[in-house]
């Protein structure tokens, strides 16, 4: 079944397009059947949210986090934007609209812009993008550069890259003064590297031992540890917490295949309170989960047998206090997949692939808020949402004929 719900905008009606689709925790061969079920986090799209300043647009997203006071924090691709996106660059100016935003991005809960700051500095190395000078018309082209952001609870901000030579990652003040940097561009000796990174994708600081923890998986497969105030190394390790292994090749997303013995592009990352670690890995469709001292605990897939750029792209975590839900953005199939923490049991989905309001295109980045709200980024989507959340669904009722159509906003 889909759930729908309705929100009022400037004296209009708007559609949820945010369509719970909530799915029966069975087995992965049988998750085609949609149905509803009791105690399943229920969400609705804010549309209006964020609010940009007047003539900025974003490029694509490339990493979403939320901190302390409830702002939300985006890395997005000012280069990815091209001159069809930016006439009022223009020389002279074609068009009132638009104009680059800065690379890291904050907002109040309510979508409110607060400040943006980045990008290149004597004291520093930012990224250098790399990727196609043209974009397919309507789709966004592919680009490496800006990727992952992060705000400790010191209110410390993380940033980093996914360009060739981005072996580097870099710590600012909240008002974009430089801090510290880990690792140096160009200088990555692999996935046993103490040093440097390579092309890392995620971060995440443990308030309990202000230790970094990196998603280091576009040029190496592994988590890496490091001091978050001094940037010494302290641990890294790779699939199952052995030693990754570089000279492996990917293994295949074949459903009866053995679990593929290293990672395949470390993409994301989420601390739970009792101390598990939840590791996105990415290019192999699953979750692993860890001990923060590299202890493997278990795994779980999510539709393995899924093409595209992966099913695992990123992780969160509910607000209430055990944290009993698990959030997934699964960028091959366009959902935000909910999955039950204890058991790693898929039990529902938010979304589909899609351009409007609520739907994904190719959904890359995901947070929670203190209230439970979910916000997503989007790479070729160029854009981040809101989901407001709204509570558990109650126990299943027949539904109407009209209203049983998988993925459908309303008529």
């Amino acid at each position: 079944m889909t759930a729908r719900f309705c929100v009022v905008a400037a004296g209009w009606i708007v559609s949820i397009v945010a369509v719970v689709q909530l799915v029966a925790a069975s087995s992965a061969g049988a998750q085609d059947q949609f149905q509803t079920r009791a105690g399943v986090p229920l969400f609705a799209v804010d549309p209006n949210w964020p609010r940009l300043p007047d003539k900025w647009a974003i490029g694509q997203v490339g990493g979403i986090a939320v901190d302390g006071q409830d702002h939300v924090w985006v890395s997005q691709r000012p280069t990815s934007l091209d001159s069809q996106d930016l006439l009022a660059e223009q020389d002279p100016p074609r068009a009132d609209c638009c104009t680059k935003a800065p690379p890291i991005l904050e907002f109040d809960e309510s979508g409110n812009f607060i400040r943006g700051w980045g990008g290149p500095g004597a004291a520093y190395e930012w990224t250098v993008p790399t990727g196609p000078a043209t974009r397919a018309p309507g789709d966004g082209r592919a680009e490496n550069a800006e990727h992952g952001v992060y705000v400790d609870h010191r209110g410390n901000v993380w940033v980093g890259g996914n360009s060739s030579g981005d072996h580097q990652i870099l710590k600012f003040t909240r008002e974009g003064k430089f801090l510290l940097q880990i690792g140096r561009r160009g200088q990555s000796k692999g996935s046993n590297d103490t040093v440097n990174v390579n092309r890392s994708a995620g971060y995440l600081v443990d308030p309990k031992t202000n230790e970094l923890f990196v998603a280091d998986g576009y040029g190496n497969r592994r988590v890496i540890v490091f001091d978050a105030e001094t940037g010494a190394y302290k641990r890294h390790w790779g699939a199952y917490g052995k030693r990754p292994d570089d000279a492996s090749k990917p293994a295949p997303r074949d459903e009866t295949a053995p679990p593929p013995q290293q990672f395949n592009v470390v993409h994301g990352l989420a601390l739970s309170r009792d101390g598990y670690l939840y590791v996105a890995d990415r290019g192999n469709n699953r979750i692993q989960v860890f001990r923060t001292d590299g202890t493997f605990v278990k795994e779980a897939f999510i539709k393995r047998g899924s093409g595209g750029p992966g099913t695992a792209f990123g992780a969160a975590l509910s607000a209430d206090s055990q944290q009993r839900f698990l959030y997934v953005a699964d960028g091959s199939n366009g959902h935000v997949v909910i999955m039950d923490r204890s058991t790693l049991a898929v039990i529902g989905q938010i979304g589909r692939i899609g351009r409007a309001s609520g739907r994904f295109y190719h959904l890359h980045s995901i947070a929670t808020d203190s209230k439970g709200n979910i916000y997503t980024g989007e790479s070729l989507g160029y854009r981040v949402q809101k989901f407001v959340y709204k509570g558990l669904s109650r126990a299943a009722t027949a539904p109407r004929a009209s209203r049983s159509i998988g993925g459908q906003g309303t008529r």
